[in-house]
């Protein structure tokens, strides 16, 4: 789950890493109350989980509440990569005399929890990798120890900080990794971490990355979600406890377990078709949770046939059999659907599917193959 700059920044707050103070608005009088009470110059920022923010138009400076109002007002409403703005942050603007950057990142092949820095802030991290990567450091943290104190220094060093403000960094960093750890995030980044004229250490922009599957740990940190820039299929399988991710192609796919989905979109690849989803719809699913994912899948104007792949294990396969059919009943868009089911109770629900005139499989090579077909035929 991507956290909003605002609320990235209220988190590394908490931790003590120092932030730029603002408030967050709506319209352009709200933006204008906002920086009379932050008072001096500002600079009005859209809040969207996208990047390219600068270079769009959504990030500008604002010298009286006046114009900070007039900024908003051009700013509200932008489209930003296909995403509306509704909201700016106000926030102090501040006159930079150095930045840098400081990330954190869960570094799955590294299997460790990794420092990213480097003392070119201010631009966006993946070119500084491609145009000039010595210029980044790069410090894995152990698993069980954590951040350690010569770590901490030898960031400090490299980013070639000044040395009154190396205290400030080491407890800045200190407080950045322990909002990481404490928010189980898969990834943190300060972008820029700014040295001001008057010599102050600032987080002038703040992300956080969550992990979803950690969120259960984090009901206080799940209702700082913005749902305003999720899929709305992505919400509605969320409020049904199905995993779902959409895609880009025209065959929807239900599927128990993970792993049997990943290995059910392959071989619709291999069959020559695009899957349109990733959708587990879990162990023991019910036919109400069956009819939620066919809606979900439905939904998608791009699906042109829908594979459903079922391994009865705990699931019994003639409950998803005739979940499917009465599922299929209320739909209000009908396109082809291919089922297999294998394990148990299969022979049962093969013959509810016949019963149905569904078109069934007897391999998932062969589903896929079916699949494929009726997507490609005419409506």
């Amino acid at each position: 789950m991507k956290l909003q700059e605002y609320r990235s920044k209220e988190i590394l707050a908490r931790f003590g890493v120092p932030v730029s103070g603002g408030e967050t608005a709506t319209s352009p009088d709200e933006a204008r109350e906002a920086a009379a009470r932050i008072g001096g110059p500002v600079v009005v920022k859209a809040q969207v989980l996208v990047g390219g923010r600068g270079k769009a138009g959504g990030v500008k400076l604002a010298a009286t509440p006046d114009e900070a109002a007039a900024r908003a007002k051009e700013i509200i409403g932008l489209q930003i990569k296909g995403v509306t703005v509704r909201t700016v942050l106000v926030a102090t603007a501040a006159r930079i005399a150095k930045e840098y950057y400081l990330g954190l990142i869960l570094d799955r092949g590294g299997q460790a929890v990794t420092i990213i820095a480097s003392a070119e802030g201010g631009v966006e991290i993946e070119e500084t990798a491609r145009t000039n990567p010595e210029a980044i450091l790069r410090v894995p943290l152990h698993p069980l120890i954590g951040l350690q104190e010569h770590q901490v220094r030898r960031v400090g060093f490299f980013l070639g900080l000044p040395v009154e403000l190396r205290k400030e960094f080491g407890a800045t960093l200190r407080g950045f990794y322990a909002a990481f750890m404490e928010s189980d995030a898969d990834l943190a980044e300060i972008n820029p971490l700014v040295v001001t004229e008057d010599g102050q250490l600032l987080a002038l922009d703040a992300k956080i990355v969550l992990d979803d599957s950690a969120l259960f740990r984090h009901p206080d940190l799940e209702s700082l979600r913005d749902l305003g820039e999720e899929e709305p299929s992505e919400i509605a399988a969320r409020e049904a406890g199905i995993n779902f991710i959409k895609l880009d192609g025209s065959i929807g796919c239900m599927v128990n377990g993970a792993g049997l989905a990943m290995t059910t979109m392959d071989l619709v690849q291999l069959a020559g078709g695009e899957p349109a989803n990733f959708l587990d719809i879990g162990g023991g699913a019910k036919a109400d949770r069956v009819a939620a994912a066919f809606r979900i899948i439905l939904d998608d104007p791009h699906v042109r046939a829908i594979l459903i792949n079922i391994f009865g294990g705990i699931t019994r396969g003639d409950e998803v059999a005739r979940g499917i059919v009465e599922a299929r009943a209320s739909l209000g868009r009908q396109v082809p659907m291919v089922v297999r089911i294998v394990g148990t109770n299969a022979a049962e629900a093969a013959e509810i599917l016949r019963a149905a005139n569904l078109i069934t499989a007897e391999s998932l090579d062969d589903a896929a193959r079916k699949a494929v077909a009726a997507a490609a035929s005419p409506v």
